[in-house]
């Protein structure tokens, strides 16, 4: 359609500089010695310093766009997405829907309801498990080494989240990032003109950052021409952007860290000068924030289990089995993987980092213990002391 639009005004623009009176720059009147200073210039390109041509209409848009970054047509965000066997692990989870759910010694027991060798008391719980089998129609799950839950207790989850990053050869020119909540674009930023687009940007899809501008306290992002989105809309967080920054944090001393991004809710990864890896993710929640700083990977685990409550009354608490591609780097905060919740982009843990399956698989691959994991909020809203902050969780 743009190309069409551009095509007619070319014939058009065209037609009326090359006929014989054109418009003096002066006054407007019919001159036929008008100079070739007077003319318009072509949509079809940008003209270069020292055309001597009017700047009106598509060449002047085009010429607007261009100054912007944006050219025609439009190029997709560069990189790709990881292979998607990454997203596969090889471990059966399951929600436990009651608290206090039993574990029973064996299969037999927990056809008899008998023999609790323990309770998962915690509200918030997922295990994992090994196999299943029905008895007169009811169906067990065995989630220990020969312990057993019946199906009552379970909902058991299917693939989780399926989503990934991308991967860079090179460092992309400009910032970038995927929606977190859909919403119709804008033709101008600011909420006082309700000039919406019919154009709706949906969850997890990624955008190119060409401007940005700060009205009544928000900045908005111009994601394409005379598209603007907001950074977020009450609460909601629209857009998790990744502002490219290859110049190490003091005191990296080996080329290679793990920016963690708290106000874009991102990780950026950087490789001897050069972004390799980008993705959403899912730091904590007030008052769990993730503790901003600079840290060192000191434990991985392909998986772990995890645990733990603020609260006295453990109105809080959680029990994860087998939580996957696990990193530590800040006491018991962690880089992992997150197969209970499809929430990146938003703050949602007990402080730790979360990620898709198939993310925090990449980035434990690429990972060696002893790299470095950079924390900071841009915005400035995490509390930066100590004091404020425990071991953390999941």
């Amino acid at each position: 359609m743009f190309k069409s639009i551009l095509l007619v005004a070319s014939i058009i623009l065209l037609t009326f500089v090359l006929s014989p009176n054109s418009v003096s720059a002066d006054n407007g009147a019919l001159n036929p010695g008008t100079t070739s200073a007077e003319v318009l210039c072509l949509p079809s390109s940008i003209p270069s310093s020292g055309t001597e041509c009017e700047m009106l209409g598509p060449s002047a848009y085009l010429s607007r766009m261009s100054n912007m970054g944006v050219t025609f047509p439009l190029q997709s965000v560069s990189g790709q997405v990881p292979d998607s066997s990454l997203t596969y692990v090889d471990i059966r989870y399951g929600e436990v829907v009651r608290q206090n759910a039993p574990v029973y010694a064996s299969l037999e027991d927990a056809v008899k309801k008998k023999n609790v060798v323990r309770k998962i008391d915690s509200p918030y719980s997922f295990i994992s498990y090994t196999d299943e089998a029905v008895v007169d129609d009811k169906r067990y799950y065995m989630v220990d080494f020969g312990g057993w839950m019946t199906a009552n207790d379970i909902s058991r989850i299917g693939t989780p989240s399926l989503f990934q990053g991308r991967l860079f050869s090179s460092t992309p020119e400009r910032s970038f990032g995927w929606i977190s909540f859909p919403i119709l674009t804008k033709r101008t930023p600011g909420f006082a003109v309700e000039d919406y687009t019919t154009h709706e940007v949906y969850r997890y899809e990624e955008v190119q950052i060409y401007a940005t501008e700060v009205v009544d306290g928000i900045e908005w992002y111009m994601i394409g021409p005379d598209e603007w989105i907001p950074e977020k809309r009450d609460w909601q967080r629209i857009v998790g952007r990744v502002m490219v920054n290859p110049n190490p944090p003091e005191g990296v001393d080996n080329g290679r860290w793990i920016e963690v991004n708290l106000k874009d809710q991102t990780v950026a990864v950087y490789d001897q000068g050069e972004l390799v890896f980008a993705t959403l993710v899912a730091s904590g929640i007030e008052p769990f924030w993730t503790q901003p700083g600079l840290f060192q990977i000191y434990q991985k685990h392909d998986s772990t289990p995890m645990r733990g409550a603020f609260e006295a009354d453990r109105s809080d608490a959680y029990y994860l089995e087998d939580v996957p591609w696990t990193m530590y780097y800040d006491e018991a905060r962690a880089l992992h993987g997150a197969y209970w919740h499809n929430g990146f982009g938003t703050p949602r843990s007990h402080g730790c980092v979360n990620m898709s399956v198939g993310d925090s698989r990449w980035l434990y691959d690429w990972a060696d213990v002893g790299d470095w994991v950079y924390v900071w909020d841009p915005s400035g809203e995490t509390p930066t002391d100590p004091d404020q902050y425990g071991e953390g969780g999941a």
